[in-house]
């Protein structure tokens, strides 16, 4: 756990979330057991209004440039404002299945 709660430590001192929510997924793919290396990322802040989704990402890969370095292999990063959230939560943030990385 100790990635995860990096991960919890920088977007909650860097983005000051609504909602922020960590969900490591390593285990839906082939790693070791108890591995942290893929994860899902839901931030909700007021620091996103008028910035663009790419910018978003930019800035939160920005700010988990340590993780992504030295040993994080996906991020799904899903960054709204508090109202985007809110329209949002009728549709689902399920990631897809891991195919094995080279399966179509």
């Amino acid at each position: 756990m100790k990635v995860k709660n990096a991960i919890e430590t920088k977007l909650g001192r860097d983005f000051l979330p609504f909602k922020l929510e960590i969900i490591n997924e390593s285990h839906q793919h082939s790693v070791p057991k108890g591995s942290e290396t893929h994860f899902k990322v839901i931030v909700v802040s007021r620091l996103f209004h008028g910035v663009s989704l790419v910018q978003r990402h930019r800035k939160i890969y920005e700010s988990l440039k340590e993780e992504l370095a030295s040993g994080v292999h996906a991020l799904s990063i899903h960054a709204f404002t508090p109202e985007e959230f809110e329209k949002k939560q009728a549709e689902s943030l399920e990631s897809p299945p891991c195919l094995g990385g080279n399966k179509s």
